[in-house]
């Protein structure tokens, strides 16, 4: 199928993978491959940057953290958690490793990147319960973060948005730490994959319907099956029935992606729930677009995620000269 694609993206797509999630550990290695360079030049020298292991939740292994603290930070700041993206199965700390540089750097925030595990070794809920985890810690280590409890935001894209909408529903349901803000880019939130964007799109770059399709195979595990009724709403936030009472967010859909539908209908559940969404579909994109980073279209997504993100962490300016 041929696509639109905005001109300053469409020479790029050849050379994209298009491989299936069919080997987990060939495609871990793989992404870890393409991403390495994004990590190479990165400059860290305002940041202090050291990982820990914390408890698990409800005595479930250790999470490790990589916490991003700016060298320049006067007093408590506002602090986000940064949830990868991988579809469920792929990524780790260092695959995002300068999106989380980026953003503790310019916005002068903390950022704490969280380790999950992944699919299917680990199927649900246990990489939602490691980004619990990890909140929690959040919450319990304010002092020592300097952090203000009431600025602890939450940060996803794709199955990282998935699991960032998924843990504000389990905080909210279970009266647990709270939470200022919900980044949802492109989120993988719904397994029964019925959307007309997830029924057309089933040979774009980086994501198709095909990898969603093992995506949520992986992450259900024995337990579930993709489509069933009893698929809980944890797992896949397009399931939620009451939206209400969830954090302001910021929901990201990109025009040729399996997952736009979901995002936008996940978006419009939530305004119509009463909380407060800025929703933004960016026209000839695909899924993981942005990283193409000299197109016009991906340093509008950019520019928009951290003026977004400064005014839902109550953030006073961006660092100008940081950036």
């Amino acid at each position: 199928m041929k696509y639109n694609f905005d001109a300053e993206l469409a020479d790029i797509v050849p050379m994209l993978p298009g491989g299936l999630l069919d080997d987990p550990v060939a495609a871990r290695a793989n992404i870890i491959n393409m991403l390495s360079t994004f990590n190479a030049e990165v400059d860290t020298s305002a940041l202090d940057i050291h990982e820990q292991d914390i408890s698990g939740r409800r005595g479930e292994p250790a999470v490790r953290v990589r916490i991003y603290s700016p060298k320049n930070k006067s007093g408590t700041t506002a602090a986000l958690l940064f949830i990868h993206g991988g579809g469920f199965v792929v990524g780790n700390m260092d695959t995002e490793h300068s999106a989380s540089v980026a953003i503790a750097r310019e916005l002068g925030v903390v950022v704490v990147s969280v380790d999950y595990r992944l699919a299917p070794e680990a199927p649900f809920p246990a990489g939602l319960n490691d980004c619990y985890a990890a909140l929690s810690w959040m919450h319990d280590s304010l002092e020592t973060l300097d952090i203000d409890g009431d600025r602890i935001g939450i940060y996803g894209q794709s199955a990282g948005g998935g699991l960032a909408a998924a843990l504000a529903l389990m905080a909210r349901d279970n009266n647990g730490p709270s939470i200022c803000f919900q980044y949802l880019g492109m989120p993988e939130l719904d397994d029964r994959l019925e959307t007309v964007s997830m029924k057309t799109f089933v040979d774009t770059p980086m994501w198709h319907r095909p990898n969603a399709e093992l995506s949520w195979q992986y992450y259900l595990g024995d337990s579930y099956q993709s489509g069933a009724d009893n698929v809980p709403v944890y797992a896949a936030p397009a399931r939620v029935s009451d939206a209400s009472g969830l954090p302001p967010a910021y929901v990201t859909a990109m025009e040729f992606d399996p997952l736009r539908d979901e995002g936008v209908l996940y978006a419009l559940k939530l305004m119509q729930a009463g909380v407060s969404v800025e929703l933004h579909t960016f026209p000839g994109t695909f899924h993981g677009s942005s990283m193409m980073a000299h197109a016009r279209v991906s340093q509008r997504q950019q520019e928009e995620m951290l003026e977004v993100l400064q005014k839902g962490l109550k953030v006073a300016a961006v660092n100008e000269g940081q950036a």
